[in-house]
């Protein structure tokens, strides 16, 4: 099978079309024909070898040499055949999901557990369904997970145009009417169509200076381009700050019940209601860009510039 490889840490350059064996799955997984996945802040580290989390992240991308050859964790496709203890699934069942831990989406076929995968939206594409699994459950881990969102509550979203900014708007609204989204300029009408109540242009304005408190504030970009010093004095007095920036917040959060930080966590029970709110029209897929598989290395270049209105999908199958 055709799969995109890399042997060695580094830029978008390593990054090489080569055939190699097709995987066996395990008796918990599913073997996917892969029609689609996306590009991810994961597979930016992966491949660089970036330390994060004060180096842990090595011990997943390895210190000297990748562990994994083949990058890629979100999926959509067809299952092409099932381990001996699926119970879930069959051959034929249009599928969507995430890798986990190990990568390796970014080929013709991959294996994929069972707990990690569902049925695919009947109304997505491929490409619209690979952009889901980990951004959408990353959105829907911290705002019912780790806060548990109501209605009547206020939230902003800060990051509401990236990949996890997208869901995170949509399944807010889910759950309140009261909805901020905080993006640039060129982003305003598309969190305006996603429900966000108000959009806060950040190149004009600044939301602490706005008077508001909010009882929860989403930073959906990490990379502390805001913190909970920045935000604390804009939380009501219950409020969290909830990010997606582990390194920001991980020991801080241990003593201070105001902050959350957490890794998404994608499942199939996720999946599921995800797909029931899709197929109801509740939740849609902001697709930017499209490569094919044989341009990996182009959809990296363009993810690394950044300011993304929601997520670059990768074809497999043209």
């Amino acid at each position: 099978m055709k799969a995109i490889v890399y042997e060695e840490f580094g830029s978008p350059d390593v990054l090489e079309l080569k055939e190699v064996e097709k995987p066996i799955p395990e008796s918990n997984e599913l073997l996917v024909k892969v029609h689609a996945t996306s590009v991810n802040a994961l597979d930016m580290i992966f491949r660089t070898g970036e330390k994060k989390l004060f180096g842990l992240t090595k011990l997943m991308t390895g210190f000297k040499k990748p562990k994994a050859n083949i990058l890629g964790f979100d999926v959509s496709g067809e299952v092409e055949s099932v381990g001996k203890k699926v119970t879930k699934f069959k051959k034929g069942d249009l599928i969507y999901g995430a890798k986990g831990p190990k990568p390796g989406a970014n080929a013709e076929y991959c294996c994929i557990s069972e707990e990690h995968a569902a049925i695919k939206p009947s109304n997505m594409t491929h490409e619209e369904a690979a952009a889901v699994p980990d951004t959408a459950c990353t959105a829907l881990t911290g705002l019912k997970e780790k806060v548990n969102i109501k209605e009547g509550q206020s939230v902003l979203i800060y990051g509401a145009s990236g990949g996890v900014g997208t869901y995170a708007v949509q399944i807010a609204r889910l759950f309140t009417s009261d909805v901020t989204a905080v993006c640039s300029t060129d982003k305003i009408n598309n969190a305006q169509a996603l429900g966000a109540k108000t959009v806060i242009d950040y190149t004009k304005e600044d939301f602490t200076q706005n008077g508001q408190l909010y009882d929860i504030i989403f930073d959906a970009v990490g990379r502390r381009k805001i913190s909970y010093s920045i935000c604390k004095n804009y939380l009501t007095e219950n409020g969290i700050f909830v990010t997606v920036d582990l390194e920001t917040v991980l020991f801080k959060q241990i003593r201070n019940k105001h902050i959350k930080s957490y890794l998404g966590n994608v499942s199939t029970e996720s999946l599921d209601f995800l797909k029931e709110q899709i197929e109801a029209g509740k939740i849609k897929s902001i697709v930017e860009k499209v490569f094919p598989l044989e341009q990996l290395a182009d959809a990296h270049r363009y993810y690394e510039k950044g300011h993304l209105k929601g997520k670059v999908v990768i074809n497999v199958l043209e």
